[in-house]
């Protein structure tokens, strides 16, 4: 077995959130989900078959999310995963929606920070084992901390 780090592309103010999903239709489902949650929103997704055609199959509404999305699967390689990239909504938005995707299995990440993909690689083909997101703590929030990271979240208008 061999362990390989795959970096994410992603422009910096993007989110991401990488998973697992196991049927053709997710393409479908998840374009439905998206546009009918955050009207206008402008998202990339690719998602690796792993058996049959075992192609990158993938949908969109921004050609650059979308041709980046297929350049980040065809790059982690492992059958089932899915990179959806986001433009003008957060994964907040969005997760809730995506739990209820039926093919969805499940989640490795959804942050905008930078994001490395731990996979290993086998005779078979590869698998994610799990994601790097951002970097570690640098220390305990204090109240001035408090402060801000409240003020951020009425400023973004997801509290009163």
């Amino acid at each position: 077995m061999e362990i390989k780090i795959i970096d994410l592309e992603k422009p910096e103010e993007v989110n991401v959130i990488i998973g697992m999903t196991h049927f053709i239709k997710t393409c479908e489902d998840v374009h439905e989900a998206l546009v009918n949650t955050v009207p206008g929103i402008k998202y990339g997704f690719a998602f690796s078959e792993a058996s049959a055609d075992r192609l990158v199959r993938f949908e969109g509404t921004d050609d650059e999310l979308t041709n980046l999305a297929i350049k980040n699967a065809e790059a982690i390689g492992a059958g089932h995963s899915f990179v959806l990239l986001l433009r003008n909504a957060y994964p907040v938005n969005v997760l809730r929606i995506l739990r209820m995707v039926p093919e969805i299995v499940s989640f490795f990440c959804a942050t905008a920070n930078p994001v490395e993909v731990i996979v290993a690689e086998t005779e078979l083909g590869r698998g994610i084992i799990g994601v790097i997101d951002g970097y570690s703590p640098a220390g305990v929030e204090g109240e001035d901390d408090k402060t801000k990271r409240k003020g951020f979240l009425r400023k973004l208008g997801y509290k009163f």
